[in-house]
């Protein structure tokens, strides 16, 4: 059965995104140092006056990140909800969402070395 379509509902939507949102920022510690990290990204790239393209880079590596992490949380919170006692698969499953963090970390960190190298030597 499809649904018509309604604003109301894609208003929900974002109600219910926010509040993910909310929680990620609220008590995961790694997402805090993410965020701390793209302020860093950003007062940098202010003070260096990173071109618009520097600036697609920078943002679309830290968005990655983030919703990484919003991910990586989102797998635990349902892993630990579905097998509250130890799994080994439930923590293969919860280390790789954690890996893919680490994956984006790093190379959004190669991404801030090529923006901000070039700046740094000028």
């Amino acid at each position: 059965m499809t649904r018509r379509f309604s604003l109301a509902a894609r208003a929900r939507g974002f109600v219910h995104a926010g509040r993910g949102v909310a929680y990620l920022f609220a008590t995961q510690h790694n997402a805090w140092i993410h965020l701390a990290a793209a302020a860093a990204v950003i007062a940098a790239g202010i003070h260096y006056k990173v071109t618009r393209w520097e600036w697609c880079w920078l943002t679309l590596a830290i968005g990655l990140v983030l919703a990484a992490e919003a991910m990586n949380t989102a797998v635990e919170a349902l892993a630990d909800a579905l097998a509250p006692e130890f799994n080994a698969d439930v923590g293969r499953a919860k280390d790789v969402a954690a890996g893919a963090v680490l994956i984006l970390a790093i190379t959004a960190a190669a991404i801030g070395a090529l923006v901000f190298l070039p700046h740094l030597f000028t």
